[in-house]
């Protein structure tokens, strides 16, 4: 009976990282259902992308308050966590605070000073992040796209570590005052539990601050647990998504776009005198399916693009910067990203429930993403710019663009004009061509 807790506990863990990992294959398998696209390119530049970009933070600075608070909970999230090594190693063996034998005590005690500063810092950061979201009015934050769940996420996040930190101080505290009685070794080096909250407990008796210590510990290690697997369905899956969405990232310069490959093999054939004009028609082959221009549903995007959809951290950065948005247009690019994300996760349901796709008769195009916001967008590139992971809206909304002109011949009037005058006159233009230099002889 001695071991139950040790048993509980390794039950607990191989249950929690066992749903994590089974979430993070479904992620896989959802983003597999896009189309493949080689960014292999360059890799030591991709590298180098990751690393300042996911790691660094090198974003972030371009706004420096809300920037520096995320530094602060971004850091703080990493190092704490190793304090994860150290609960798995005590919860599975029944040992505590495993790493003041691999550290030392001077080491050690520097170690679990650096991570109760770090909490505070992470409890001022998430307070007012909960304050500024709420309170204060960030009209990227209360944008309509935001209501209900998206809102809701973002203040669980918020809430939920904020009760992590809670219960690691709780922890420490009467860890600290069982220490000074006697009662355990002396370990660690704690100068925010011991002189803030220690007080708090110091008239409990050893039974009971034996029972709470466990009891935070417990908490703080469920916690964990259960904020991994929140991952999934939370915007704040790009803890994990953007390092990968870094190192895929186009680095190519902003505004140069892709040549469709069926547009390409359609003009070779044109002017290939000797080819047969049937070899690439699907009576030719009755098993063979017709390249699609463009993209009308998330099949039709490429898995970097999916990708995109899952890394979004909802954050509004290239809403609050996009052309059209401020002049009160219904584009949000934010919101490009949280539709892709919510049809994957529509066709997700729909292949779990049937072990594969079945037709549900909803597409990307109009029942999530309306056209009216793929044709205010101006190709400006300014919420490629902003966004702090390197995600790219305005390349989905190029090819549903693009499906819309090429596939259903539906573009806005203007744009008709133009493409007949391009085709008639080799301009955009109406003027014929022999009177192009007409100007020139003007007094």
């Amino acid at each position: 009976m001695q071991y139950i807790d040790n048993i509980i506990f390794f039950i607990a863990l191989i249950a929690g990282f066992g749903l994590f990992f089974k979430s993070l294959k479904e992620i896989y398998r959802n983003i597999k259902l896009g189309k493949e696209i080689n960014r292999s390119d360059n890799p030591s530049l991709r590298w180098k992308t990751m690393a300042k970009v996911a790691l660094g933070q090198s974003k972030m600075g371009k706004r420096p308050i809300a920037g520096f608070l995320h530094v602060i909970v971004y850091v703080g999230f990493v190092i704490i966590n190793i304090e994860l090594i150290e609960i798995i190693v005590d919860g599975i063996f029944g040992t505590h605070r495993f790493l003041a034998g691999i550290f030392g005590d001077t080491l050690y005690g520097a170690f679990t000073a650096t991570l109760e500063i770090l909490a505070l810092l992470v409890i001022v950061a998430v307070v007012l992040f909960f304050i500024r979201r709420n309170f204060y009015g960030v009209k990227r934050l209360t944008m309509k796209e935001l209501f209900g769940w998206p809102k809701q996420d973002a203040n669980w996040i918020l809430i939920i570590e904020f009760a992590l930190m809670t219960a690691f101080f709780t922890m420490n505290s009467a860890d600290w005052i069982l220490q000074q009685r006697g009662v355990l070794a002396e370990h660690g080096n704690f100068p925010v539990s011991s002189t803030l909250i220690a007080p708090v407990f110091g008239s409990f008796g050893d039974s009971a601050l034996v029972f709470l210590e466990r009891g935070a510990w417990w908490f703080h290690f469920i916690g964990i647990l259960f904020f991994m697997n929140y991952l999934y369905y939370s915007k704040h899956l790009h803890i994990i998504l953007a390092f990968p969405n870094t190192w895929f990232a186009n680095l190519q310069p902003k505004g140069k776009f892709n040549n469709l490959d069926s547009v390409t093999k359609e003009i070779k054939l044109m002017m290939d005198p000797n080819a047969d004009p049937y070899a690439a028609t699907p009576e030719a082959d009755s098993n063979a399916i017709p390249d699609k221009f463009g993209a009308n549903d998330i099949f039709d995007l490429n898995q970097v693009q999916l990708l995109n959809a899952y890394s979004c951290t909802e954050c509004g950065r290239c809403t609050s910067v996009c052309p059209a948005n401020i002049t009160g247009k219904k584009l949000s690019p934010r919101k490009i990203m949280m539709d892709t994300r919510d049809r994957i996760e529509e066709v997700a349901k729909n292949i779990n429930q049937n072990g594969k796709f079945v037709d549900d008769g909803k597409k990307l195009l109009d029942d999530h993403i309306q056209r009216e916001e793929l044709w205010a967008c101006t190709t400006c590139n300014a919420c490629v710019e902003a966004c702090p992971v390197l995600i790219d809206p305005l390349s989905i909304i190029f090819e549903m663009r693009r499906f819309l002109v090429m596939e259903q011949s539906s573009a806005p009037s203007e744009l008709n004009v133009m493409m007949t005058n391009v085709e008639n006159n080799a301009a955009p233009w109406a003027y014929n061509q022999a009177d192009r230099l007409n100007w020139a002889n003007e007094n």
